[in-house]
């Protein structure tokens, strides 16, 4: 790796830090905000590359961890840059369900797999849905009230309205 690519990755780090925390003290403030980036994430890079690069088909066991670590580091780091670990908590739901894909996709291809996965998977989705709205709605604020008249409206329209029979030609 040139040196300049080390440079222009730890500015960048510093520019994202100004940018996330408005102020810069020191090591302890890069550590506080980056250490899902510092810790986690270079766990998961390394398991991935031991698979993809030395072990391949025999060591595939090493993707479900590899998977879990990659969605954790993703989910702590966006939490820990924006505040949102109220909203994000359905990743640590999700993780497994990475791993699992994971080693279903470069592994065996074992079909039961696919049940774990996708119940992890909708599980999270839900709960990402849910609180994602329940934030949208709380920052609509006092237009709530319309919000749900309309739903409401729109609701009973799809119910009430009479569909055409479909012809038979």
């Amino acid at each position: 790796m040139k040196p300049s690519a080390i440079i222009g990755a730890g500015l960048l780090g510093l520019g994202l830090l100004l940018l996330v925390t408005g102020n810069f003290t020191g090591a302890g403030s890069i550590i506080q905000y980056f250490w899902p980036t510092m810790f986690i994430l270079p766990v998961s890079i390394l398991l991935h590359v031991l698979y993809f690069r030395f072990v391949s088909n025999g060591g595939s066991g090493l993707l479900i961890p590899g998977g879990i670590l990659l969605t954790v580091a993703v989910v702590c780091q966006i939490s820990m840059l924006f505040n949102a670990w109220e909203y994000m908590w359905p990743g640590f739901i999700l993780a497994p369900a990475v791993g699992l894909l994971e080693f279903y996709w470069f592994g065996y291809r074992n079909r039961w797999l696919l049940l774990p996965i996708g119940i992890l998977s909708s599980l999270s989705a839900i709960f990402f849905i849910v609180f994602s709205l329940g934030y949208i709605l709380r920052a609509v604020g006092p237009g709530q009230p319309y919000i749900a008249v309309v739903l409401v409206i729109a609701g009973a329209a799809l119910l009430l309205l009479k569909r055409k029979p479909a012809s038979r030609f």
